[in-house]
Formats: C-alpha cells, structure tokens, sequence
C-alpha cells in the first residue's frame, strides 16, 4: 500500500504497510513482518465529490435532515467562498449553481439539490470555511 523511509536516534527504517483492518495494521520493518494493534479504529475518509465548472454533479452537495423541509448546504471541503450567485428569498432549482468555493487553487461549484426559496445565507465572499460548514438554508 503505502512505503515509507524513517530515521529514528540516527537509524534508517524502510516501512511498507501491506493491509489495514480496522484497527490491525500489516507492515514490514526492513524486511521484517509485523502485526500492530492501533489504539484507535482506523477510519474511512468520506472525501466528497466535487462538481467542477461545467460538468454535471455526480454526488450531491448538501446535507438533508430526515423529515425536515428546510435543506442544509454544506461545505464539501475547506475553502475560501469566491461568489455568491443568489441571496435570500431566491427561487433556486435543482443543480443550479449557488456559490463558488476555492480549495486547492481550484474553483468548486457549490449547486441545489433540490428547488424551493433560499431561508439563509450563513457565509459572506472572501470567508474561510471549514468541510462541514453551513453555507446556506433552502426551504
């Protein structure tokens, strides 16, 4: 899977993880097999897609809560908002584009998953957000 060369108190090492599962990890030390339990369960990054200028959205963007009419756009990855394109009471409909993110010196379009009226815009342009971040509240 992944190797790696370390030095510890001046000594070289040539690490190379063969498997992880959940928290067991398989690697050879230079050469050598070894099983080594983690504390903590190695988690599954849940990294999103992410909907670049001009393309179609593979995977949606925002987050709906169960029962709940008011739909919650997050932020897929950390960033900067770029652009703004609607503002409150804005009929918006599906797969229409409302912000620009910039993460990774690459602009992300931030679209509606569903139709209805913007609630809330929680962010300006020029903030910084963090993935997760709520962006904006359609109803």
């Amino acid at each position: 899977m992944k190797k790696y060369k370390l030095k510890i108190n001046g000594n070289s090492y040539h690490v190379d993880i063969k498997a992880t599962d959940d928290n067991i990890i398989s690697l050879e030390v230079n050469g050598s097999a070894y099983e080594v339990e983690m504390e903590k369960e190695v988690k599954k990054s849940k990294t999103p897609i992410l909907v670049r200028g001009g393309t179609k959205p593979t995977q949606q963007v925002s987050n709906l809560k169960a029962g709940a009419s008011t739909k919650k756009v997050n932020a897929p990855l950390p960033g900067t908002i770029l652009k703004i394109l609607v503002k409150e009471g804005d009929e918006v409909k599906t797969g229409q584009k409302l912000m620009v993110l910039e993460a990774m010196k690459m602009e992300n379009n931030i679209l509606a998953e569903s139709s209805g009226k913007i609630q809330s815009i929680k962010v300006q342009e020029s903030t910084a957000v963090l993935q997760g971040d709520l962006l904006l509240e359609i109803n």
